[in-house]
């Protein structure tokens, strides 16, 4: 019998051996699942195949990776942990695929893209958050920070510039992308819709998703310069243009309905933003907003003027009525704002204990109540939930030090003002300039969300981050390229 087997085999077609391996595997893994009862089991042939494809070729595991990240949910795991899944585990694996596969080609990849300012200030940014690591009193939180951050960088803005470089690239990247985001706004808004759209309602229907409404609406805001610029592409009126211009419609009203106040400011500051890229002024506005932040501080450190707006505790409450909420806000009267507050006053009173080297990636949270004001205490200041300080930028300071800070800002403002230089010096190259256009005003929006949120260490907002980075480096590297061409 097993000489017969053996002819057969030979009489087979060059390369149908490993099909019928394959088949083999489902079939034992279907049997395996049906009869053991763990149904997990039958997706073990999947698995392999992602794992071939990915030692084969990464790209079709990193368009998984996009595909994923709209629809990715939080998982919470024993111990403490939370993963975001699938994405998470992708993620980790691109990270050392791509390592090894640097590893292998030293010799023929070209190190342009690491000389790079920004490359240099975003290791600069990690080789500090090490430091900050090593002298940390928690030191097994940061290192989960640290490790975080360092698979959101390899595999988002290393593998990303790598698989990122061409238009071609950028469009297979943003309709991949597209489908899936499209698919989760219409699930969340339908959900919406059955509830009357109320304002009430929206913080049920996340799940999931999105943690909340606020990570939700920055998702959704951070991705509508893609599609407003990605619309002058196509042909008007074409199949094409009109899917666009409906998306456009839809997820406005989406960013509407999710009564987020950080999405309405952060668009408007984006389209302020594109006529500042226009002008060339952003150097004198990011002064501006350098010198209007200083004289901010320091007006509320001042004989202790933040004092004189403490809210009323018995009158800071949440609302059920999104119109009673912006009411409330300019009032100091909202309970998310003053709670940030409160939050904030704590990390000001943090910073002078340890400037230099801050308390450590990921340790605000257990360290903040002993530094915090009991005037500025809310109803849900207990914060039994364990959430951060909600601003990116007081998170870095307390955590980081200053050093820490002024690396993060310094990278924001070569980004900014290297991606102006790049969107008028790539005129002759409209497509290429469109995509610095994009990444600069999609990069404005989640600066503004960071102002009053801590985002970047989430898979819908810090995947995007990383990724707008490489995509400004690849254009000033194509121009490099041909500005040596023209010399040579």
């Amino acid at each position: 019998m097993l000489a017969t087997l053996r002819q057969q085999f030979a009489t087979l077609p060059t390369g149908a051996t490993p099909v019928l391996v394959f088949v083999a595997i489902v079939l034992l893994s279907v049997f395996a699942a049906t009869a053991s009862g763990y149904y997990f089991l039958a997706a073990l042939p999947v698995v392999l195949v992602v794992l071939f494809l990915s030692i084969v070729n990464f790209k079709p595991l990193f368009w998984l990776l996009i595909v994923c990240i709209p629809i990715s949910t939080e998982v919470e795991l024993p111990g403490g942990f939370g993963t975001d899944l699938p994405t998470e585990p992708i993620i980790v694996g691109l990270m050392v695929l791509f390592g090894l596969f640097v590893l292998r080609n030293l010799r023929t990849l070209s190190f342009d893209f690491v000389r790079h300012p920004l490359t240099l200030l975003l290791i600069a940014h990690l080789a500090w958050l090490m430091a900050t690591t090593i002298t940390s009193d928690l030191i097994f939180v940061s290192v989960k920070f640290l490790l975080a951050k360092l698979w959101y960088v390899v595999t988002f803005f290393g593998l990303g510039a790598y698989l990122l470089r061409s238009d071609r690239d950028y469009r297979q990247f943003f309709w991949i992308f597209f489908w899936p985001f499209i698919f989760m706004v219409f699930v969340i808004m339908l959900r919406h819709a059955l509830l009357g759209f109320s304002f009430q309602g929206i913080h049920s229907i996340m799940h999931p998703f999105q943690r909340n409404h606020v990570n939700y609406a920055a998702a959704l805001a951070l991705f509508y310069p893609f599609m407003v610029l990605m619309l002058q592409r196509y042909k008007r009126w074409s199949v094409t243009w009109w899917i666009i211009v409906g998306a456009l419609l839809f997820v406005l009203a989406a960013i509407y309905f999710s009564y987020t106040r950080a999405a309405y400011i952060s668009l408007i500051i984006a389209l302020g933003a594109y006529y500042i890229i226009r002008w060339r002024l952003m150097r004198y506005a990011l002064i501006l907003a350098g010198i209007g932040l200083i004289v901010g501080v320091v007006y509320m450190v001042q004989d202790n003027t933040y004092l004189d707006y403490a809210p009323n505790y018995d009158r800071t409450i949440s609302h059920e009525r999104f119109d009673n909420l912006i009411e409330a806000t300019y009032k100091m009267e909202d309970i998310s704002t003053m709670e940030r507050v409160y939050r904030w006053v704590a990390a000001g009173h943090m910073t002078p204990e340890r400037p230099l080297f801050g308390w450590g990636p990921g340790n605000f949270v257990n360290f903040y109540k002993p530094f915090a004001v009991t005037s500025f205490q809310t109803y849900v200041s207990d914060n039994p939930e364990q959430s951060g300080i909600h601003s990116y930028f007081f998170m870095t300071l307390v955590e980081q030090g200053v050093p820490g800070l002024l690396i993060f800002i310094g990278l924001l403002v070569v980004f900014f003002l290297r991606g102006e230089y790049l969107y008028h010096a790539l005129a002759a190259y409209p497509l290429r300039q469109n995509i610095v256009l994009t990444v600069l005003l999609s990069t404005t929006i989640i600066t503004a969300f960071l102002l009053i949120n801590d985002l970047i260490e989430t898979d819908k907002v810090g995947s995007f981050f990383f990724i707008n980075l490489a995509l400004l480096i690849n254009q000033d590297l194509f121009l490099l390229r041909k500005h040596r061409q023209v010399i040579n």
